[in-house]
């Protein structure tokens, strides 16, 4: 297959963990998750997560580091980075850049199920946490992270199950594989 970079952005229980270990899988590459990096790193500074994302507001730093981390790991090749600015940091290092989303009761829900909390606590947290990110998206990259022209492929979880999304996700990587081998070898 040669080397192959993929990075996968959403929104906060849109399932871009779930696709992106799955294509890591699919594919034979490695899986590496901006949002493991970040809890690891409030581990490691013993915070919780929404407390990592205020600090990371005041310390440009924080997302720094993270990011460099994901720049060094996509430079490697052969690996799938799942992030919630991993498509815009990665824009012209990724082969293909995903983005999936889907509808924000659908996301707390899931979120609710996931971490055995309220709804209604999950939507306070999909809310500081999509505010804390799009903000510093902007005050350090200069980004607008609702803006999905970025991506090569835009994805809506829901109201598709997890199969069918992992079905429209790998047409779109074999489509991409199948047309890239010609241009392999051309000269510039």
């Amino acid at each position: 297959m040669g080397n192959l970079t993929i990075a996968v952005s959403g929104t906060p229980g849109s399932g871009k963990t779930t696709y992106a270990r799955f294509l890591a899988e699919r594919y034979g590459l490695r899986f590496v998750s901006n949002g493991m990096l970040f809890r690891e790193l409030a581990k490691e500074m013993g915070v919780d997560l929404l407390e990592l994302h205020r600090l990371a507001e005041q310390r440009e730093d924080i997302d720094r580091e993270i990011d460099e981390r994901a720049l060094q790991e996509a430079k490697r090749g052969n690996v799938v980075i799942e992030g919630h600015l991993a498509v815009w940091i990665l824009r012209d290092i990724a082969d293909i850049k995903i983005i999936v989303d889907a509808p924000l009761r659908i996301r707390a829900e899931r979120i609710a199920q996931r971490e055995s909390i309220s709804i209604e606590e999950a939507l306070s947290q999909i809310q500081l946490r999509e505010k804390s990110n799009a903000e510093r998206a902007m005050r350090y990259y200069k980004v607008d992270i609702r803006d999905y022209s970025v991506a090569d492929l835009m994805v809506k979880t829901y109201p598709l199950d997890v199969n069918s999304v992992k079905h429209v996700i790998a047409s779109f990587v074999d489509a991409y594989l199948h047309v890239r081998k010609p241009f392999k070898d051309v000269k510039a």
